[in-house]
């Protein structure tokens, strides 16, 4: 059974910093997590991307 990954793209610089295997039953909307990204040097929000 393949599962799918989706990846957290900050809103700042774009830059992909993590992965993450949502779960498609529970939620509808995307998510969007306040999280570091080591490109910008501070924490930003980082939304969902397929």
């Amino acid at each position: 059974m393949v599962q799918r990954r989706a990846a957290l793209a900050c809103t700042i610089c774009g830059s992909r910093n993590y992965t993450i295997t949502p779960s498609e039953a529970t939620r509808t909307k995307r998510l969007e997590v306040k999280k570091f990204c080591r490109y910008c040097g501070k924490h930003t929000l980082h939304k969902e991307t397929k």
